[in-house]
């Protein structure tokens, strides 16, 4: 483990924050884009140990979050039909839809699988042919092309009993859509290191110039995350606007040009819902026409419909970054990850678990202090 050791060193870290005291002079709001690095800034209470006053918030970058009901529905409905097997991955399974969710699907005899990657499930329409399989797959830039990937091989191996239900997003147009909004704090971004690993840094500059903000594209582990946050900081007290990497044992220039290829070759660009965003436009992918016969939408002929979320669920806002998980009042009562009222709180990505399962007990003892 000597190499992940490394992005975990203690003196390291120590190194870094003191960096920061040193340089930081305003009390700067920083925005981290991806769930699992949330989950690491909870996880160590990163967060705990920057400058008074400097604030992370936390971004839409769980795939698992901005899912809509609408589709989780329509993956619900093709588990329902007889003769489909639908396959996905294990969180997927939990998330509520808008009155059921896969998990208590398959308990009523529907046939749900848990996979590992959709391969696993392509394997599966071959292992039954004489039985619909249907792939549930969600996700940012980083889980398209495997995604795509399958779909590619079915069309080439003639596996007609495959195909995909797609519900992928684009990072850049939501975090376009959330910086051009009236009310954002945000004054620096740390970019999801592997979503660039797929398509690269030029879109990234590009907002950069936009917004006059700074980005950093940051890796997952905790020194990652403060040396990521130490150049923001750098970037803000002098003024810059640039993008720098900080993930450079990942994350090159042009990104991976074979990802890339593949999914212009299998996917499109089109308008997209996010859970808690409403629809954005250019921000989704959808299987191209020369693919229609292993697209699910089009197989089963899903309809779209309207699903509006719980009341009581405030996830909206907090995918925006506008609100904490800690300042909903389900929060650890009426929403846990055993019944959960929105994704954020199952998914391993979402904000909601990683606060219920590191900070639950603070929330618990704020709360007790003030009913005393």
């Amino acid at each position: 483990m000597k190499h992940l050791d490394e992005y975990r060193d203690e003196k390291l870290a120590r190194a870094l924050v003191e960096r920061l005291r040193r340089t930081a002079t305003k009390p700067w709001v920083l925005m981290e884009v991806c769930g699992g690095q949330t989950h690491t800034l909870v996880r160590y209470g990163i967060d705990g140990l920057l400058p008074a006053g400097m604030e992370m918030i936390h971004g839409p970058g769980c795939p698992v979050c901005v899912t809509p009901l609408e589709t989780i529905d329509k993956a619900i409905a093709l588990a329902e039909m007889k003769g489909v097997i639908l396959a996905s991955y294990g969180d997927m399974l939990r998330v509520p839809g808008s009155t059921t969710d896969l998990l208590r699907v398959k308990a009523q005899d529907g046939d749900v699988r848990m996979v590992y990657s959709p391969l696993d499930a392509l394997r599966l329409a071959k292992e039954n042919p004489s039985r619909e399989v249907v792939f549930f797959g969600v996700g940012f830039e980083t889980t398209a092309p495997p995604n795509a990937a399958a779909v590619w091989q079915a069309a080439r191996q003639g596996v007609m009993n495959f195909s995909l239900l797609a519900s992928h997003v684009l990072v850049p147009p939501a975090l376009r859509a959330l910086l051009g909004a009236e009310g954002n704090r945000v004054q620096g971004l740390i970019a999801p290191g592997h979503v660039c690993v797929v398509v690269g840094l030029d879109e990234y500059h590009e907002i950069a110039r936009e917004f006059r903000l700074p980005i950093v594209v940051g890796g997952f582990e905790p020194v990652d995350l403060l040396e990521a946050v130490a150049m923001l900081c750098d970037q803000l007290e002098e003024g810059r606007a640039e993008v720098e990497n900080q993930y450079t044992r990942s994350v090159r220039m042009e990104g991976n040009r074979h990802a890339q290829q593949m999914l212009a070759d299998v996917l499109e660009v089109c308008d997209r819902k996010w859970r808690g965003l409403g629809e954005i436009p250019k921000s989704g992918l959808k299987i191209r026409a020369k693919y229609a016969a292993w697209d699910a939408e089009v197989k089963f002929d899903l309809k779209e419909t309207r699903v509006d979320e719980p009341a009581e669920c405030i996830s909206a806002l907090i995918l925006q970054g506008r609100r904490k998980p800690t300042e909903c009042s389900a929060f650890g009562v009426r929403c846990t990850p055993e019944r959960p009222l929105g994704a954020p709180m199952v998914s391993a990505e979402g904000a909601c678990a990683a606060y219920y399962q590191y900070r639950r007990h603070e929330a618990e003892s704020e709360l007790a202090g003030g009913v005393r």
